[in-house]
């Protein structure tokens, strides 16, 4: 049982810190930063709703929205908009199930069956949310650092290049959170479930043996009863 909570709250620390970096990465602005930051006066950091300019000396911040979200988009705008929108829907969920399979949670008290799948099925949709969120953030990265790598190949120089920024880094996070939280859920949680389910049908058999030995100490008694009864009606009939 101590294993058991171990487990639930490790997975629980690991389910929250994951759920909350994919939402802060997917919703906040430096997925790209100026890489020769040394060179300029202001920090310009791209993310995937908004680019943010930063002045390097007073602080003050300007951000543009992009147009719309159906006006024309990269590729690679659109597609880690998507994955990293699906992480976090489905983060959020397996965090809120995680929540609802605690022990220390008093909703089914009297189910530790049920709150088992539920973990597991925590498990499962944390599993799922590291897939999508590992996938956007990673290729979004090596599409940064193939843009870059590209144009110094070919000595091109636009004004601004950029590399991968915090934001994006804060998903990869995530991501391995998710995928860590989920496995400890799933793959450890399922033996506790073997064990509980490996009591419940041991004490199915002792309660059945219980239950043959009633019948046997019943079946002992009857006859018994019969036998003096029959005594009693012989010896009526005699007289």
């Amino acid at each position: 049982a101590g294993m058991k909570f171990f487990l639930q709250y490790v997975g629980f620390f690991f389910a929250f810190f994951s759920a909350a970096f994919l939402i802060i990465s997917t919703w906040t602005d430096c997925w790209m930063v100026n890489a020769d930051d040394s060179l300029e006066v202001s920090t310009k950091c791209r993310g995937l709703w908004w680019e943010c300019v930063t002045n390097v000396f007073d602080g003050i911040q300007t951000c543009d929205e992009y147009d719309s979200i159906y006006a024309e988009h990269s590729v690679k705008l659109v597609l880690t908009r998507a994955m990293m929108i699906t992480a976090d829907l489905l983060s959020g969920f397996g965090f809120l199930f995680l929540v609802l399979g605690l022990d220390c949670v008093k909703f089914l008290p009297d189910e530790p069956h049920i709150k088992l799948r539920i973990c597991l099925v925590s498990g499962v949709m944390l599993l799922l949310a590291g897939l999508p969120g590992i996938m956007g953030s990673v290729w979004y990265a090596v599409d940064v650092y193939v843009e870059r790598s590209s144009l110094l190949f070919h000595n091109v120089f636009l004004g601004i290049q950029y590399k991968f920024g915090w934001s994006c880094w804060l998903g990869m996070a995530g991501s391995l959170g998710c995928f860590l939280s989920g496995s400890l859920l799933t793959c450890c949680m399922y033996l506790f479930r073997e064990t509980s389910s490996g009591r419940f049908h041991s004490a199915y058999p002792l309660r059945k043996g219980y239950s043959s030995a009633a019948t046997v100490v019943t079946n002992v008694h009857f006859p018994s009863s019969q036998t003096a009864t029959s005594k009693m009606y012989a010896v009526d009939t005699r007289v």
